[in-house]
């Protein structure tokens, strides 16, 4: 059974920031490993039991970290309190395994021990993939995000 567990430790940071980094390919390692001293920024990791070649390594009770999520609780202006998904990632080997659809599930119940109303999350208008998977697992589109660079 998978288990979701905030990351506190170097050694659970310096498991997760690879996976980070299949998101975040275009910036430099110190830069994920800044959001560590950010004051409300969670990193939270889904532990699945270890299979193949990690539980060989690893031994029987082993577990493997398969995706990660940093996420904020905050206040914004459309909703009440809300959990903010500013990363969400599934190690690129684990994919299709159902991960994404569970992490989400576990990050709701998360959110909801928080007092939240809300999850949300921004995905990049042209990635069709993860829209068409956000809307698989029931959420919905909520305006749109305009930015410009500083």
């Amino acid at each position: 059974m998978a288990e979701l567990r905030e990351l506190t430790t170097d050694a659970e940071w310096e498991r997760a920031v690879p996976i980070l980094r299949q998101l975040w390919s275009y910036v430099d390692e110190a830069f994920v490993r800044s959001w560590r001293d950010e004051d409300d920024y969670r990193l939270l990791g889904w532990f699945a039991k270890a299979t193949g070649g990690d539980a060989d390594a690893r031994g029987a009770s082993a577990e493997s970290l398969v995706a990660v999520a940093g996420v904020y609780v905050q206040t914004v202006v459309h909703h009440e309190r809300s959990l903010w998904i500013h990363d969400l990632v599934v190690d690129e080997a684990h994919r299709g395994e159902g991960h994404g659809e569970a992490l989400l599930d576990a990050l709701e119940t998360w959110g909801e021990t928080r007092d939240c109303d809300h999850v949300a999350l921004v995905c990049a208008a042209d990635n069709d993939e993860a829209a068409a998977f956000y809307e698989h697992v029931g959420m919905e589109p909520f305006g749109t995000v305009y930015e410009r660079e500083l």
